[in-house]
């Protein structure tokens, strides 16, 4: 499946450490609203970035402007403070350090890096590894419990992560797959 590409009127960094380029996009989109997990707003703010949300800092209910097209779930119990995406249209999830499908032959493809990840080559939903990475970054397990199972409620099929190939489909079972000790 293919996406048509459109111009967002907002930027959403994914989580504290995915913002590097977050003020090039607001020059080049003045007018767009910039909504960051709260660790990431107050970085980018030394830069002179204004915010117009922040996870983690707003009410939990609080309304972006995007719903009727997007649901989201904010990972407050994760090292990384990490907002999942769901795009309900398209069967897709986008996430950013919560879920990795390496080596990223699709990321390094235009590369002279396999992509592989160090010493182990590869990291994917199914590794008892991921569940042990995934565990070890649950900063609280209780809130990590409550947004796993969120995610775990969404209808979707494709995840589109930050680290690694795009899983096109069965996304749901590798989610299940990779959160199991959240679940169980």
């Amino acid at each position: 499946m293919r996406f048509k590409l459109r111009i967002f009127k907002s930027g959403y960094p994914a989580d504290a450490v995915h913002h590097l380029f977050l003020g090039e996009y607001k020059k080049q989109y003045p007018d767009a609203k910039l909504i960051a997990v709260d660790e990431a707003a107050k970085k980018k703010a030394k830069e002179g970035l204004k915010f117009d949300g922040a996870w983690g800092a707003d009410p939990p209910n609080t309304k972006y402007g995007f719903e009727g097209d997007i649901q989201h779930c904010y990972f407050s119990g994760f090292k990384n403070k990490d907002v999942a995406f769901f795009h309900p249209a398209s069967k897709t999830m986008i996430e950013a350090d919560l879920l990795f499908n390496l080596p990223a032959r699709e990321q390094y493809s235009m590369t002279s890096s396999s992509g592989k990840f160090p010493v182990f080559g590869t990291l994917n939903p199914y590794m008892w590894v991921h569940k042990k990475f995934a565990w070890t970054l649950g900063a609280d397990k209780e809130a990590m419990k409550r947004d796993v199972k969120t995610v775990a409620g969404w209808d979707f099929d494709r995840i589109i992560p930050c680290h690694g190939d795009v899983i096109e489909k069965d996304g749901k079972a590798a989610w299940m797959e990779a959160y199991k000790w959240y679940l169980d």
